[in-house]
């Protein structure tokens, strides 16, 4: 059986060697401010909402449903919270 491993040392190389010139061509540095990107958070009508509260209340109590829309709210605070 023949040894490969000259094959891959030379492969090996090539790419330690394209990696160290293709990140030579980096323009800036790489420490960057990060932007914050705040989700929207989509208004609802009055009317809306007063319906929306009518058919949460017709849920059965401990339903998940009623566990899913109360983390929602906490989510659209935090967006809300982000924009500001």
């Amino acid at each position: 059986m023949t040894s490969n491993a000259g094959c891959w040392t030379r492969r090996l190389a090539v790419l330690v060697l394209a990696t160290s010139w293709l990140s030579g061509c980096a323009t800036g540095g790489s420490e960057t401010t990060p932007v914050a990107v705040c989700p929207p958070v989509v208004e609802y009508s009055a009317e809306f909402q007063a319906r929306a509260a009518e058919e949460l209340a017709l849920l059965p109590g401990g339903s998940a449903v009623v566990k899913m829309l109360s983390d929602y709210a906490v989510m659209r605070e935090q967006a809300r919270a982000c924009r500001e």
